[in-house]
């Protein structure tokens, strides 16, 4: 079975990516795909993870102002 994991966003360890974290145990094959990620700041359980980023990820200053670019994730996750 195939598995695919989605999170919006991994710049830190809050409430959604401890749950990301069992669901990386669980799955430890899985591609977790996300619009942006900073690494350094997860878990080791899912920095191991095959984790494909949107071309947001490429746009300067995104790891500091991710958030005012809400407008165009719709667009980043259709791609």
């Amino acid at each position: 079975m195939k598995v695919a994991l989605v999170h919006d966003w991994l710049t830190g360890m809050r409430g959604g990516e401890k749950v990301l974290e069992v669901f990386c145990e669980l799955f430890p094959d899985a591609h977790l795909y996300t619009l942006l990620h900073e690494k350094g700041n997860l878990s080791n359980a899912i920095e191991s993870m095959d984790i494909r980023t949107s071309f947001i990820q490429k746009l300067p200053l995104v790891k500091k102002k991710y958030r005012h670019l809400l407008p165009i994730f719709p667009t980043a996750i259709e791609r």
